[in-house]
């Protein structure tokens, strides 16, 4: 018999301490008066007699049968062996009910000076007692179940999450090279067409944006506060490439700052608005931030270049596919010909997709 609490979990599916206890006096009790029809006319000691027997006949039955089941479970686990571990049961508690029964009312008759175990008398008893028997070990089997379901299901979900976050992981490992991919070029503009000075600057303020991104870590949700700073850094670096020809109109209530977006997320669409529109004197660009709601919008008017820098094609691509991994809403894509706007769900920390 299993003492130990985490055992008795671990085998049985909950701890079965005080249902073994009612169960075997609720046992005793049932059987002492379904099978003895006498009992109004015993005397005081044979009622009592017969009380302690019906009672260590029940124990034994309870007790052995629990432990049958306990080494089944050991021999087979888990859901897929249900059938094999149902059938084994049912086979053993038919065979223990018989053979404790023989054993003990043939000891207690032999301590009666009863003459022999009489197993036709007993067949009706024993019919009884092995299907309450059987009741009570398929309740056992039934909690059992359920507790591996729930495991299974847990289990899943667990394999689930790690998948997701292993894409999350590939996506914002490509998210941050990416960066650093046009934080180059830009880096080889200011080198061509500023001093030394102008490009020792750059490169010392592209240090705190990536002491930034080391610090974010691999978390897959970030505060708007935090990712505005992270932005505006951003934007800080490339005035010194643009100067007044980039113009930043933020608009962001400071309620909103408390939710949440993914990593990078409003700096990617700031830096695919540079790289991929004209940001001179004659034409300066002009981009919107703008929190509206539960969205943060991104928008500006599309003044193409006449020739593209280098790209990786997969800024906008990224962004999607981290919202579609961490949460039910996507990111809305306009582009009229004359305007692009990009809008960010903005989400709370503790949101996750339901699977």
């Amino acid at each position: 018999m299993i003492t130990n609490r985490e055992k008795r979990i671990k085998y049985l599916g909950f701890d079965d301490k005080w249902v073994t206890i009612i169960g075997i006096l609720l046992l005793g009790i049932s059987a002492l008066y379904v099978f003895n029809s006498e009992v109004a006319h015993l005397t005081t000691v044979e009622l009592i007699f017969t009380y302690c027997a019906s009672f260590f006949l029940s124990t034994c039955d309870w007790l052995v049968n629990r432990l049958l089941l306990i080494k089944v479970r050991k021999l087979y686990p888990g859901l897929k062996n249900s059938v094999k571990r149902v059938t084994v049961l049912c086979i053993g508690t038919v065979i223990n009910v018989i053979l404790i029964d023989f054993l003990v009312v043939g000891f207690i008759s032999l301590i009666a000076e009863n003459a022999h175990y009489n197993f036709p008398e007993r067949a009706r008893s024993l019919l009884v007692i092995v299907f309450l028997t059987i009741m009570v070990m398929a309740i056992y089997e039934a909690i059992y179940f359920f507790a591996l379901l729930q495991k299974s299901v847990r289990e899943e979900e667990q394999s689930k999450q790690a998948i997701i976050q292993a894409e999350l992981d590939t996506l914002r490992n490509q998210a941050q090279p990416h960066f650093f991919f046009n934080s180059l070029n830009t880096l080889r503009d200011i080198i061509d067409q500023s001093p030394k000075e102008d490009a020792r600057q750059f490169v010392d303020k592209l240090s705190d944006i990536y002491r930034f991104l080391l610090e974010s870590g691999s978390t897959n949700l970030i505060s708007l506060k935090a990712e505005l700073k992270f932005a505006k850094a951003y934007i800080h670096v490339q005035s010194e490439r643009f100067g007044e020809n980039l113009k930043l109109n933020w608009n962001i209530p400071e309620a909103l700052e408390n939710k949440a977006v993914a990593p990078m997320s409003l700096q990617l669409l700031l830096e695919n608005a540079i790289k991929h529109n004209v940001v001179s004197r004659a034409k300066p660009l002009e981009i919107n931030v703008e929190a509206v709601n539960d969205v943060i919008v991104v928008a500006n008017k599309i003044q193409k270049k006449s020739t593209q820098l280098p790209s990786t094609k997969m800024g906008l691509k990224n962004i999607e596919k981290r919202y579609a991994l961490i949460s039910d809403r996507s990111i809305e894509i306009v582009n009229d010909g004359a305007l692009f706007s990009v809008s960010l769900p903005l989400l709370n920390h503790n949101l996750l997709k339901e699977e």
